[in-house]
């Protein structure tokens, strides 16, 4: 009889782990479908007169490549801000 009641007491405590397991599951879900988006930036500056050849977001920075004075750069922005924090000169040999 005590075999018994220890088996059904094993049983028990497995469902009521299984429970809070998928009580925990579900609320990590929920808080991670509801987080809100990265902070985009709505603009970003060029210098004058530069024509734009292509843009991107990628690896966490808006990457644009421009025409200056017959002059390409790549210039690499803080998606969030909209800083420029680098800026390479694209030449050939």
């Amino acid at each position: 009889m005590l075999g018994k009641a220890r088996r059904s007491f094993g049983i028990s405590i497995g469902i009521l782990l299984l429970g809070f397991m998928a009580i925990g599951v579900a609320l990590v879900y929920r808080v991670m479908r509801d987080a809100p988006p990265p902070p985009t930036a709505e603009a970003i500056a060029l210098p004058a007169g530069a024509t734009v050849i292509s843009s991107q977001l990628s690896d966490g920075a808006i990457n644009v490549t421009y025409a200056l004075d017959g002059q390409t750069v790549l210039a690499l922005f803080d998606p969030a801000t909209g800083t420029l924090t680098r800026s390479i000169a694209i030449t050939t040999p």
